[in-house]
């Protein structure tokens, strides 16, 4: 194929790279009941809602739907009235709804918000570099965000005993801090990455905080909630097992990462994966990269001997289809896009955060040239 000449890779790039999937939001409600209402925001905060109130008396409004991207949220006149009548708010966190504080004032609530990443430690920056030596920004001095470094050069700052990074524990967490009003922290997590969920460690945490947030509104069942949460982690900590051995097949100088924007950066660290570099040039997938972010990305793409870049289930394809014709890498798009931001259609490989998750590892690992191993029985449809 004809290489593009260097200013219609650009300009073809800048024209799709913000483009998403027609999504809506979801203000109806999920589950009924005449117990509290709860409203989420994510679809992965959405998924790990639903699990904790299973069997508990209580209605769960969504506000983004299957393949609706959080950076580009805007809440209808629907959204707000359903905050407006819920008895608490679950958020992701971190940073991520960066319209949150608005959208709560404008809806009038002043009720109980629930963060699930507290306790949970942020790392990645805003914007990365494809211009450090190793052609990759991790945010250390030396282009690698080491936390602590132990003496192979990974990063162990809250490090497994199993070798590899848990991002906030390895074993089954309790929450460190009450859920917040929303007031008190003001979401203040400017420059880190807040794509916490996507390493399952992360939301075992998540989960916990969530449902101690739960468990303590006004008319539902406590010990269900808790025992939910409990078979849930289970289940999230024999996903993390599962993926650490199946990552072990492949050697770590062949787990290269390009994806449309940095989303995946928690899962990266937690398995020792290189992030070579994405199209747009931060972790919002708003953003758009310039003729330089283009040229770093195709440099990077071909100083690493990437073979394979992904894009994601929320996004266009064209941008990365675009970099895949000028470098040779094969595009994993389509039925083989990762999803990152937002979980799938009912019914498709990622309805779910696990099965997002599993289908995440499946494509990567036989992208980069191993077999996976079968989900265990007790993960499928989970």
């Amino acid at each position: 194929m004809r290489t593009p000449p260097r200013f219609a890779l650009v300009a073809g790039l800048t024209a799709v790279s913000a483009l998403t999937l027609a999504g809506c939001s979801g203000s109806a409600p999920q589950t009924a009941g005449d117990g509290p209402s709860v409203v989420t925001t994510t679809t992965q905060v959405t998924d790990f809602t639903q699990r904790l109130l299973e069997g508990v008396d209580a209605s769960i409004t969504n506000l983004l739907g299957p393949g609706r991207s959080v950076h580009s949220f805007e809440a209808t006149p629907a959204d707000l009235a359903a905050i407006a009548a819920a008895d608490a708010v679950v958020v992701s966190g971190a940073g991520l709804e960066e319209w949150l504080d608005d959208t709560l004032a404008a809806a009038g609530y002043t009720g109980p918000v629930i963060d699930a990443s507290t306790g949970i430690e942020l790392g990645g920056s805003h914007h990365h570099d494809h211009g450090t030596e190793d052609g990759h920004d991790h945010g250390g001095e030396d282009g690698h965000d080491h936390g602590t470094e132990g003496e192979d050069g990974h990063d162990h700052s809250t490090e497994g005993e199993d070798g590899h990074d848990h991002g906030a524990e390895a074993t089954t967490p309790e929450p460190t801090a009450e859920a917040s009003t929303g007031a008190e922290d003001d979401h203040d997590h400017e420059g880190t990455n807040p794509h916490i969920w996507t390493a399952p460690t992360n939301a075992e945490r998540m989960v916990a905080n969530i449902a101690e947030g739960l468990a303590a509104l006004e008319g539902v069942d406590a010990s269900t909630i808790e025992a939910n949460a409990a078979g849930y982690t289970a289940k999230l900590a024999e996903l993390d097992a599962w993926i650490t051995e199946n990552m072990a097949k492949v050697p770590v100088e062949k787990r290269l990462l390009v994806t449309n924007h940095d989303g995946l950066y928690y899962y990266d660290r937690a398995y020792d994966i290189t992030f070579v570099g994405s199209v747009m040039p931060s972790w919002d997938d708003n953003a758009e990269p310039s003729a330089a972010d283009i040229d770093a990305l195709v440099a990077a793409i071909r100083e690493h001997g990437v073979t394979a870049v992904f894009t994601e289930t929320q996004l266009s394809p064209e941008a990365i289809e675009r970099i895949g014709a000028e470098t040779g890498a094969t595009v994993y798009s389509g039925e083989d896009a990762l999803y990152t931001d937002a979980l799938g259609e009912a019914g498709s490989a990622g309805a779910s955060y696990i099965g997002a998750t599993a289908h995440n590892t499946n494509v990567l690992i036989e992208a980069w040239g191993a077999t996976p191993s079968e989900l265990p029985a007790g993960l499928v449809d989970a």
